[in-house]
């Protein structure tokens, strides 16, 4: 099963962020992704920039999508970075994403990722075949 580990931050986290040596805080990523690693859990991961130059909301509330810069909200409501592991069971997941070396007024969100078998009632329909043979293209199990 594979599973998205998405980090939150509260102002309480960015604050403490702020009194602590950046070097310190890639050590502790950088361990922990290394455990990831050498356990074969991990399948992607990056962090996200918080720079608003780069980053924009697309609302599809109206006919037209719109596009906007951010800001997105309050700092609780966005993403700061993810981890995509593959593990056996929710427990594993659970036990992974406690392992991670976040402080107070950190959250990870922790969600399954769908599979083929989630849509096993709509496998016969010509949209679940494309995706079938495209996720055969790029190598990726069906399961």
């Amino acid at each position: 099963m594979k599973y998205m580990l998405i980090m939150r931050g509260t102002q309480e986290a960015y604050d403490a962020y702020k009194d602590m040596p950046f070097e310190q805080v890639l050590e502790a990523m950088g361990n922990y992704n290394e455990q990831l690693i050498k356990a074969g859990v991990l399948l992607s991961g990056d962090g996200l920039a918080d720079d608003m130059t780069d980053n924009f909301v697309v609302d599809f509330s109206s006919d037209t999508p719109v596009v906007t810069d951010g800001p997105y909200g309050e700092i609780h409501e966005l993403f700061n970075g993810f981890w995509i592991i593959e593990v056996g069971s929710k427990e594993e997941a659970a036990e992974w994403a406690s392992r991670c070396p976040l402080g107070p007024g950190s959250k990870l969100e922790v969600r399954r990722v769908t599979d083929m078998s989630d849509f096993a009632e709509y496998a016969d329909t010509p949209a679940m075949q494309k995706e079938a043979v495209w996720r055969a293209e790029r190598g990726e199990t069906l399961a």
